[in-house]
C-alpha cells in the first residue's frame, strides 16, 4: 500500500515558491510571510516532500534549509538543479553554519538567509529573485526576436508592392502555413522563401531547396521521397528524399508546376499525412514546413488540367505573388546602387542620372537577375568610377525614355479618360483570351488592379 504525500498548497498565481523546512513553527512563520507578500507558497517538511512537490509544481524559487533529517538541503539543491537548472534556489542556515552556506552557493544556490531572518529580509531576498528571472526571461525574449528578425537586405524595394510583399512574409513566418510564391523568373523567389524560413520556430533547422523543373521526371520522386537499396537499378545504398532531409525545417519546392502531373497526388498525400513513403521502403514520418514557388500561370494550368487543384490548395495556403521588375519601375535605382556596393566593395562607384533613367526605362524581362547580372557586367568592364550612358548594354540603351508616348492618338477636341483606360483593359483582356494574370501583365500591373478597373467599368467575358 502506497502512502499519498500531502502537503499545503495557495491558489495558483504566478510567482510560485516552495518553502522546505522540517521546523514547522518557522516553516508556517515563513509561509505567512511570504503569502502576505503576495507570493503563491506551497509547503513541505522534509526533502523527498519537497522533491515531489517541485515535479508536480514547477515552482520558479525554492526556499530550502541546509540541516534536515534525511534528504539534506544540499541534496535538494543538486537534485534540482540537475533536473532545472534556472529554477534558483534560496538556503536557509544557522547563523553559526554560514560556511554551509558559502559552501551551497558554490553549488549553485542563488542566496542564503541566516537565522534568524525578519520578515523584510526574507521578501528582498525572494523579490530580488524574482526580479532576476524577469530580467533572464526578458533577455531570452529579445535573443529570440533577434534570432526571428527577418532580414531583408538582400531584398531592395520602397514600392508599394514589395512593401505589401514584406508585410505578408513578416506575418506568415512565425506561422507553420504552406506558402505558394508566384513570379516570373529571376524575380527573388527563393530569396522570399528564405526569409520565412528565417523569421520562423524552424529557423535553425535545414532549408533544402529542390528545383522541380530541373530533375528528369522519373528521378524527380526519388529525390523528393527518397528510395531503399534495391528498388531500382542503380539503388546500390538507401537513400534519404529531401522530406527527410528538411525533417524539422522547411522544404522549398522551387518550379513546383513543372512537377509531372502523375506525382502530384504522392506529394498531396505526404502535405496531408505529413508521411514519405521511399521507393521500395515503407512510410516514415516527417516533420517538414512546406514553402513552394513556381513562375507558371497557375490559373491557366488549372484550367487546362496540368495541375491538381487540390494540391494547388494545399500549398497555397497563403499566396504571394512577386511582381516583375518593369510594375515597380521606382525600386531599379535602390537596387543598382546596391549591386554596384556588392560587386564594388572596394571602391565606391556612381552611376549618372540619365543611366539610371534609362534602366528605369527598361522593361527587364529577367527581372533582377538580369539587372544583377548587367550591374556586375559594367562593373568588370568599365573600370571608371563614374557609370554613364554608354556603359550600359546596348539592349537597354535601345529603351531609352521617349519625350512623348506614340501608342494613343487623341483627338483635337479631347477625349474621356475613362472611356480610354475602359478600351485598353477590354484590349489587354481579348488578347490574352481573357486571362486575367496574363492581361494584367500585358498591361504591365498586378493583377488586384486589373480586377478594379474590370470591377469598376463592369466588364465581363462575353
Amino acid at each position: 500500500m502506497t502512502t499519498k504525500t500531502s502537503y499545503h498548497r495557495a491558489a495558483k498565481t504566478t510567482r510560485k515558491v516552495l518553502l522546505i523546512d522540517d521546523d514547522a513553527s518557522l516553516r508556517r512563520v515563513t509561509e505567512y510571510s511570504l503569502q502576505s507578500a503576495g507570493f503563491h507558497v506551497i509547503s513541505v517538511a522534509d526533502g523527498q516532500q519537497g522533491l515531489v512537490a517541485f515535479r508536480e509544481d514547477q515552482p520558479e524559487i525554492v526556499i530550502t534549509d541546509i540541516q534536515m533529517p534525511g534528504m539534506s538541503g544540499n541534496e535538494v539543491l543538486q537534485q534540482i538543479k540537475a533536473e532545472r537548472p534556472e529554477t534558483l534556489v534560496i538556503v536557509i542556515t544557522a547563523h553559526s553554519s554560514v560556511e554551509k552556506a558559502v559552501a551551497a552557493m558554490k553549488q549553485g544556490a542563488y542566496d542564503y538567509l541566516a537565522k534568524p531572518f525578519s520578515r523584510d529580509e526574507l521578501v528582498h531576498v525572494v523579490n530580488k529573485a524574482f526580479n532576476l528571472l524577469g530580467l533572464q526571461e526578458e533577455n531570452r525574449r529579445l535573443r529570440d526576436q533577434l534570432e526571428h528578425k527577418i532580414d531583408f537586405s538582400h531584398m531592395v524595394g520602397i514600392s508599394d508592392v514589395m512593401q505589401e510583399v514584406f508585410d505578408i512574409v513578416r506575418k506568415v513566418a512565425p506561422t507553420e502555413a504552406s506558402v505558394l510564391i508566384s513570379g516570373e523568373s529571376g524575380t527573388g523567389k527563393e530569396l522570399i522563401a528564405r526569409a520565412i524560413h528565417q523569421g520562423g520556430a524552424r529557423c535553425k533547422e535545414p532549408f533544402i531547396a529542390i528545383n522541380c523543373a530541373a530533375i528528369p521526371a522519373d528521378l524527380l520522386e526519388s529525390e523528393l521521397f527518397g528510395h531503399v537499396r534495391g528498388a531500382f537499378t542503380g539503388a546500390v545504398r538507401d537513400r534519404a528524399g529531401k522530406f527527410e532531409q528538411a525533417d524539422g525545417g522547411t522544404l522549398f519546392l522551387d518550379e513546383v508546376g513543372e512537377m509531372p502531373l502523375e506525382l502530384q497526388p504522392k506529394l498531396l498525400r505526404v502535405l496531408q499525412e505529413m508521411e514519405v513513403e521511399p521507393l521500395g521502403g515503407k512510410s516514415r514520418s516527417v516533420n517538414v514546413r512546406v514553402l513552394a514557388a513556381t513562375n507558371q500561370d497557375v490559373e491557366a494550368a488549372l484550367q487546362e488540367g496540368r495541375f491538381r487543384e487540390d494540391l494547388y490548395y494545399r500549398l497555397a495556403v497563403i499566396p504571394i505573388e512577386l511582381p516583375p521588375l518593369r510594375q515597380r519601375a521606382e525600386d531599379v535605382p535602390l537596387l543598382v546602387r546596391h549591386f554596384l556596393k556588392r560587386f564594388s566593395p572596394d571602391r565606391p562607384v556612381d552611376i549618372s542620372k540619365t543611366a539610371l533613367e534609362c534602366m528605369a526605362a527598361y522593361p527587364w524581362p529577367g527581372n533582377v537577375r538580369e539587372l544583377q547580372n548587367a550591374v556586375e557586367r559594367m562593373v568588370v568592364l568599365h573600370r571608371d568610377e563614374r557609370l554613364e550612358l554608354e556603359h550600359l548594354p546596348a539592349k537597354v540603351r535601345s529603351k531609352q525614355p521617349l519625350t512623348r508616348s506614340l501608342v494613343v492618338d487623341l483627338p483635337p477636341d479631347g477625349y474621356p479618360l475613362e472611356l480610354i483606360e475602359k478600351e485598353v483593359v477590354i484590349q489587354a483582356l481579348e488578347r490574352n483570351d481573357w486571362n486575367q494574370t496574363r492581361a494584367a501583365a500585358f498591361l504591365q500591373v498586378p493583377r488586384h488592379t486589373l480586377i478594379y478597373r474590370m470591377e469598376k467599368y463592369e466588364i465581363r467575358k462575353p
